[in-house]
């Protein structure tokens, strides 16, 4: 068959199935697999060029973990430091350990054993991303920690893509296994210096076409990839190098965004491979065996973080969530095992037994995550074991105040200044603990809680309550404060947040009293502005200054902008 006839069955194929994955509500990952089974000697046994769609897939994996490099946000783990070290190393080494012994139990040698659990321990960050955002909740308190540990998996991803290459050489000679660090550390030492000096300068002039930066990027990537396999170490822990290089430089962001559909098309074919790489023989062995590794990511990941977040003293609903999250292998769990059978240290046959866990976990996650109400609702009554007693947000009992505010980041800090002005008395309810603290030092009435919670809700006493504002953007939430609002105190006034024009719409036909929609309102404010000040310098001179002054006092607050939406 024609190559060219063969690719293009091929992601005829893969579209079709991403199509049906699509309308299922599952990662389209799960679909990428499904199609190499098709079209792998399983079924149809269309994939006759294995070489090169091999090439391809290894183009895949090298510019996703480039990518992965570019978006390392140290930032995140900074905000979260404690929380997210101590459940991203801690859950990565109760998994590790506890599947070991599972499959040594199972039969399988300690390499082996290694290799499985170590797939088993890390979470798939594009998935669980993905899914947070299609639900809206990346602003949440549980979706911030979660990306935090998140991060954590993928620097400990990082230290083992390069440990794994060392179990490879010559009977682990001391003298070749010194060689091969020292040329790794070469190796970084020069992209250090390079990413220090050289790079900054050329930025601007890189940035200048939008091809050209394309091509660097590309470049830069392919060779730093190639230097660290041609010295010893894997593919893909130099391709994850070059991308943490240039994260630091400003046009990593334009680099992102013209790497992505490149990335995306190049992976879709490596998980093809992965799946015309298992047979109908090899799945029907392995399926009692993948149940079970599943069974214990399913269920043994959330109880293990649902453990450490109760220790560190948060509420059984911000646990629960949070390990719903784990609830799935990654892709790097995939690109770890195949790293291993390149290295001949694992049978081929682990690499099927892994994918098969991945298409369950992933499969099942999916739902986990998307429903997580529900779920949670269903097991609350079986939780308080996770939950210390005074855990943060637990059995708050609040007096009646003339006014409310639901979540303080951002816009939130604005109307404090308001109710202030007002002389209104008002407390605050948000769902970020440091947030909290901050309030609590500049004496503002506040609270730990997540307006979602009934209970938290019931808790409040509304009775001399005029105007409540929520500046959570989830729909669903605003309307159960309504709702309480409404049954408690039917006169005050609610204000809440809405990013899109459908939802603020559906917020006024329920009855709210104002729909915020802050893109809209910033280019209301900047107009009139325009309107006000005309062509007068002097006039913009004083208002950048103002402007200057109220940003840096927010970033002393630890405001953010949102990244999405």
């Amino acid at each position: 068959m024609n190559l060219f006839f063969e690719l293009t069955i091929i992601v005829g194929v893969a579209a079709v199935v991403s199509a049906i994955m699509r309308l299922l509500r599952q990662p389209l990952i799960i679909g990428h697999i499904i199609t190499g089974l098709l079209v792998g000697p399983f079924v149809w046994n269309l994939l006759q060029s294995v070489d090169v769609f091999s090439l391809f897939g290894e183009i895949g994996i090298a510019i996703l973990l480039f990518t992965v490099g570019l978006n390392l946000n140290p930032h995140v783990i900074r905000q979260y430091g404690r929380v997210a070290s101590v459940t991203g190393i801690g859950q990565v080494l109760i998994t590790s350990l506890v599947g070991y012994a599972i499959a040594i139990a199972l039969g399988f040698n300690p390499l082996t054993s290694f290799y499985l659990s170590v797939a088993l321990a890390f979470s798939s960050t594009i998935i669980i991303l993905k899914l947070l955002s299609d639900k809206g909740d990346l602003e949440k308190l549980y979706a911030k920690i979660s990306i935090g540990f998140l991060l954590v998996q993928d620097f400990i991803v990082i230290l083992l893509l390069f440990i794994v290459p060392l179990f490879n050489q010559d009977a682990a000679r001391p003298t070749a296994l010194a060689s091969l660090i020292a040329a790794g550390l070469g190796l970084i030492i020069a992209i250090i210096l390079t990413t220090r000096f050289l790079l900054p300068r050329i930025a601007g002039f890189l940035a200048s076409s939008l091809e050209l930066l394309f091509l660097f990027a590309i470049g830069w990537g392919f060779t730093i990839a190639s230097l660290f396999k041609s010295t010893g170490f894997s593919l893909e822990s130099g391709a994850l190098i070059a991308g943490v290089a240039l994260s630091t430089l400003p046009v990593r962001y334009e680099i992102n965004a013209r790497l992505i559909p490149l990335r995306d098309f190049f992976i879709v074919l490596f998980f093809v491979m992965l799946g015309a790489q298992m047979h109908l023989d090899d799945i029907l062995a392995l399926v009692p065996t993948a149940l079970l590794l599943s069974l214990f990511v399913l269920v043994g990941n959330p109880l293990i973080l649902m453990v450490l977040m109760g220790i560190l003293g948060y509420q059984k609903r911000t646990s629960f969530q949070i390990g719903l999250t784990v609830a799935q292998i990654s892709e790097f769990s995939l690109i770890f095992v195949a790293m291993g059978v390149t290295y001949n240290h694992v049978d081929p046959q682990i690499l099927s037994l892994t994918t098969l866990v991945g298409l369950i976990t992933i499969f099942g996650s999916s739902y986990l995550i998307m429903y997580s109400d529900a779920v949670y609702r269903f097991f609350e009554p079986y939780l308080g074991i996770f939950e210390k007693k005074n855990a943060l947000g637990k059995e708050v009992k609040v007096h009646a105040y003339q006014a409310i505010l639901f979540g303080c980041n951002r816009i939130g800090a604005d109307f404090m200044n308001a109710f202030a002005t007002l002389g209104k008395d008002f407390f605050v309810v948000d769902h970020n603990p440091k947030t909290i603290v901050r309030l609590h030092r500049k004496k503002v009435p506040a609270i730990y809680g997540d307006a979602s919670n009934l209970g938290l809700l019931e808790e409040i006493d509304f009775s001399r309550l005029e105007i409540a504002v929520s500046t959570i953007p989830d729909i669903s939430t605003n309307q159960l404060i309504h709702r309480m609002i409404q049954a408690r105190k039917p006169n005050a006034i609610f204000i809440c947040v809405a990013h899109q024009i459908q939802d603020a719409l559906l917020q006024y036909e329920r009855g709210v009293d104002y729909v915020i929609m802050p893109h809209f309102l910033g280019g209301q404010h900047a107009a009139r502005l325009v309107i006000d000040l005309k062509s007068k310098r002097a006039g913009y001179t004083k208002l950048k200054k103002e402007h200057m002054q109220q940003l840096r006092v927010r970033i002393s607050e630890g405001h953010e902008h949102p990244s999405n939406g």
